[in-house]
């Protein structure tokens, strides 16, 4: 088993985002989310979206190896499937004296935020509970998202923690980047801080970009979002981010089986329309796709030069308050693992 304490700790006793519904519309769609503890797999089975290992409970062989796609449930090793709800085996009878009935899927808990899929393997709360005031911003959110526009995935060569804290501070925008996200030129910060999670709203200051977001609102049928830069960080692991809640960039940096690394997914999830501008929208969904490709690789590239074993001691300026905020939170957390930790 590899991984802190902490790390499983966060693993297995919080809820995570695993899928908004738009993402899974049809029979035997799915989504992959590598992780320390092997696969979260969620899947459309027959209508119901369930979660599980991505692990057959025969041999061990993956039903999936794609991020997303379409495809039945079933292990190309000896033929184990889901459907309907039930793990189908091949000659059941061959496998006399074996306890079939022993054999099962590892399910996870579900829960919904609106269209939001949350999954978690014991959790210490109820999924409201943990989402505190920001449960209620992402529900919105989830109702103004139609489909999934672009997904990407790949391996952050640092520790989750060091992502998370990279994408929880302002202050390496202007330096990281100049020509992506700093051409916003973001202003009137406002981090809100809601139970472990946090909110974090700018306004766009470039004159040209403003007048550009601002005459694309009547293509786009919302009832949520905020007009300008919002990014919500879903304690442990997750972000939903957006410009004029236009598209919706879902982050997840979970910690890897390699210590060290991260599995990080992103998908732009682009927002309704209004009927008959689906055309229309579709060159600024691809331009925000490649401009988040663009800001994560920056992003990568920077979190790959810190020093993995570097401690999170370090001074903080004061905007990186949701950065201190993460630090007492997760110190809280180890000390109760390990009550010999200050």
């Amino acid at each position: 088993m590899t991984g802190t304490a902490l790390d499983h700790h966060l693993a297995r006793r919080f809820w995570h985002l695993v899928a908004h519904r738009s993402e899974l519309p049809g029979d035997r769609d799915y989504l992959r989310l590598p992780w320390l503890l092997g696969d979260i797999v969620a899947y459309n089975d027959r209508g119901e979206i369930t979660v599980f290992d991505n692990l057959c409970p025969h041999r061990g062989a993956r039903f999936f190896l794609d991020a997303a796609g379409n495809a039945p449930a079933l292990c190309p090793y000896h033929g184990w499937s889901l459907r309907g709800g039930v793990l189908r085996v091949p000659r059941p009878d061959s496998y006399r004296p074996c306890d079939l009935a022993a054999a099962r899927l590892n399910r996870f808990a579900t829960a919904w935020c609106g269209d939001f899929l949350f999954a978690a393997i014991d959790p210490g709360t109820d999924l409201p509970t943990q989402l505190d005031a920001v449960g209620p911003v992402l529900e919105g959110i989830s109702r103004d998202i139609a489909h999934r526009h672009a997904l990407d995935a790949y391996v952050y060569e640092c520790p989750w923690r060091v992502a998370v804290e990279n994408a929880l501070e302002p202050d390496h925008v202007h330096m990281v980047h100049a020509d992506t996200l700093g051409s916003l030129r973001l202003t009137a910060a406002r981090n809100l801080l809601a139970g472990r999670n946090a909110m974090f709203l700018a306004e766009v200051g470039d004159p040209r970009t403003l007048r550009a977001l601002r005459a694309m609102r009547r293509l786009f049928d919302l009832r949520h979002g905020h007009e300008g830069y919002a990014s919500l960080y879903l304690f442990p692991f997750s972000f939903v981010s957006s410009t004029f809640g236009y598209a919706y960039a879902v982050q997840s940096f979970l910690p890897a089986r390699e210590v060290g690394r991260t599995e990080f997914t992103t998908r732009l999830l682009a927002a309704r329309t209004v009927p008959g501008t689906e055309e229309a929208t579709r060159p600024f969904l691809d331009s925000a796709a490649a401009m988040n490709r663009a800001i994560f690789e920056e992003d990568h590239a920077i979190c790959r030069r810190v020093d993995p074993g570097f401690p999170f001691t370090g001074p903080l300026s004061a905007t990186e308050e949701k950065l201190r905020h993460l630090r007492e939170e997760l110190a809280a957390i180890s000390s109760g693992l390990n009550p010999a930790v200050a």
